[in-house]
């Protein structure tokens, strides 16, 4: 087997597959994979800074290094790329058909450190929301951003105390009060 510049043969998969760029390129296209400032995460951020909510970045004193934490709301967002952390049925998401043991075993290795991670938080007091990679794709990501700003509401009225079970407060017919004077219809004089 023989290798140059533009074929190199995989030496772990079952069956050889030329991969198209040498080492080297392939090296560099894999460092262009961010961690920080990711269009997903961009998307996001831009979002909350227009509905006026304030945030802070990747705090390094907090497990996980969170994308974006709320401290006013007690959350913090990580947001999800699809392939790396192993998002289930979604139809980004699959294992590569080289070195698939060593994609498994990394992406299940994100999984349980999400997790652990999620669970730490949360014993800190955190609330915590993971936002997919998908769920900001066009055609969803109106919905996703506005149940985001929704879910940080209901966390703030939480924090300050204010129920938030769902229940409407309705008042029965019979409980309506009358502020100041009885019932006068309109365009008629009311003398008592």
């Amino acid at each position: 087997m023989w290798m140059d510049s533009r074929n190199f043969m995989f030496a772990n998969s079952k069956q050889s597959m030329v991969d198209k760029l040498s080492p080297e390129q392939r090296r560099k296209c894999m460092q262009a994979n961010k961690s920080n400032d990711t269009k997903p995460e961009l998307i996001v951020r831009k979002y909350l800074f227009s509905q006026g909510i304030h945030y802070r970045l990747h705090c390094s004193n907090l497990p996980g290094k969170p994308d974006i934490v709320l401290k006013k709301y007690s959350t913090v967002i990580f947001i999800n790329g699809c392939f790396w952390h192993g998002h289930e049925a979604c139809p980004y998401y699959r294992l590569p058909k080289t070195n698939t043991l060593f994609w498994k075993n990394k992406i299940e290795t994100n999984r349980e450190r999400d997790e652990r991670v999620r669970q730490q938080l949360i014993s800190l007091g955190w609330g915590v929301m993971v936002i997919w990679e998908c769920q900001l794709k066009p055609s969803v990501r109106e919905a996703t951003l506005k149940e985001v700003v929704y879910n940080l509401s209901v966390a703030y009225l939480k924090k300050c105390g204010v129920r938030t079970t769902g229940e409407i407060y309705a008042p029965k017919e019979d409980d309506i009060a009358i502020a100041a004077e009885g019932y006068a219809p309109y365009g008629k004089e009311h003398n008592e």
